[in-house]
């Protein structure tokens, strides 16, 4: 089959270009801007475009599908070529439902971790030995690419964003995928660009439960208020529910243990958050027939996902630390693991408001409050991300007055970030670094090398 993608570059869109080249479908893709570390996971394969752009001569009668990434336009060239071509369009959801349709169907959802939760799932279902695709928004340990698809396994794990499907379908993508076994971690507002209240950001998870399967599960974490109502608020007494928290665990000496039954079992992960999205993960297997027994033993060497509080680097007691957290749930649930795990150590938290939430005024309010338990922190903005969304400027002073906190450093200059990061350097230090970016292209490796 022939498969060309429109927005190749993306982060979905290039390990399922991948994925599909793996299965033998000849791939082909377009787009205007490509960055690390998609160009050169492309390139190695062969499917980097000659040259950035749109190519309307790049799409013929004879393909049997085109791809369709959120990433490109309405009006892109491509897309308007395939339409009068009449070739078959997919996005790359609804591309993975057509695909997994024959399959039990596995979908993690919610504000915030997910990743780790579909991670975790992964691990141990790998670890058993057992056949399964998947979908998974960042790389995992001894996984290749972040897509897979096969004619035989009998699951498929996705992923399950809110975010939008493609420029032509409005729906979020989770919305796509029809679970069977379906897991909720939370609901914090997020993407206002896309759902202006937070009742509208809630209806699309009373629409995903909607769309849960006659006679499915749905998994919960009861901790979360505005979950919970959500969930009691179903119509759908054909489900299976089930709920979850944070399991008894113990901190020692920057370790942490479960507790069950008198028995410890020490992990590689920490935070109340990651214990949260283990015990869920947990409730998922046990659907999939594995065992709590089983389930601990292979959890027992997860060490957690790319840029979900990985450790970048350690130095005897110094230690940097990079995370995805963004929104302030996020923001306050990382930063509390951290001060829980090394309450000895001096923490220097740096956090990039880097998506167009973050970087929008009246959001920056739910920031209230989230860097108090640092020792030291500072906020970065980069001024061109504020144009390139087309949002008003922001004053260092908005932002210092957003989180409460006058202790706060806020930069819109990386060089001057790094050298207040270089200033807070000691013994026994613990450096958190929290974007959806890359602070405008910093090397984490180097930054350790000088920071611990």
């Amino acid at each position: 089959m022939k498969i060309h993608f429109i927005a190749i570059g993306g982060s979905a869109m290039h390990n399922l270009a991948i994925a599909l080249q793996n299965n033998g479908y000849q791939v082909s893709g377009s787009d205007d801007e490509i960055f690390e570390p998609s160009r050169t996971r492309l390139e190695t394969r062969g499917l980097l475009p000659k040259e950035e752009g749109w190519f309307p001569s790049k799409i013929f009668d004879d393909l049997d599908a085109v791809i369709l990434g959120m990433h490109a336009r309405k009006d892109n060239p491509e897309l308007r070529k395939a339409q009068e071509l009449g070739v078959k369009i997919y996005s790359y959801p609804e591309f993975l439902f057509y695909h997994s349709r024959r399959k039990k169907r596995v979908v993690i959802g919610g504000s915030h971790g997910k990743t780790t939760i579909t991670g975790m799932v992964m691990h141990v279902l790998k670890q058993k030995g057992r056949s399964f695709d998947y979908m998974v928004g960042s790389k995992l340990r001894d996984f290749d690419v972040m897509v897979k698809l096969s004619e035989d396994a009998p699951v498929m794990i996705f992923e399950g964003d809110e975010y939008l499907t493609s420029p032509i379908d409005r729906r979020p993508k989770f919305h796509w995928y029809k679970p069977h076994i379906a897991l909720l971690s939370g609901i914090a507002w997020d993407h206002i660009n896309v759902f202006p209240t937070f009742e509208n950001y809630v209806d699309q998870f009373r629409i995903f439960i909607d769309l849960v399967e006659k006679k499915g599960t749905l998994i919960y974490n009861i901790d979360d208020r505005d979950l919970e109502q959500l969930v009691k608020s179903t119509k759908r007494d054909d489900l299976k529910i089930l709920e979850y928290s944070v399991p008894a665990f113990e901190i020692v000496d920057g370790f942490t243990n479960l507790i069950l039954d008198q028995k410890k079992i020490p992990l590689k992960v920490f935070g109340r958050h990651n214990l949260m999205n283990l015990n869920g993960a947990r409730l998922i297997c046990n659907s999939l027939n594995i065992s709590d027994d089983e389930f601990y033993t292979a959890m027992s060497g997860f060490e957690g996902t790319a840029n979900r509080l990985e450790l970048v680097g350690q130095n005897g007691n110094n230690r940097l630390y990079k995370d995805f957290a963004h929104a302030p749930s996020k923001v306050i649930a990382t930063i509390q693991a951290v001060r829980e795990q090394f309450p000895e150590h001096k923490l220097v938290a740096c956090l990039e408001l880097h998506t167009f939430s973050s970087l929008s005024k009246e959001f920056l309010t739910g920031y209230l409050g989230s860097f108090d338990s640092t020792d030291a922190g500072c906020i970065y903005f980069n001024p061109y991300a504020i144009s390139m969304k087309k949002l008003p400027a922001l004053a260092t002073g908005d932002v210092k007055k957003a989180f409460g906190n006058e202790k706060l450093a806020i930069f819109a200059d990386s060089v001057k970030m790094n050298d207040w990061l270089e200033s807070q350097k000691g013994s026994n230090s613990v450096f958190l670094m929290m974007s959806s970016g890359n602070f405008n292209g910093i090397n984490f490796v180097e930054l350790a090398e000088k920071l611990i």
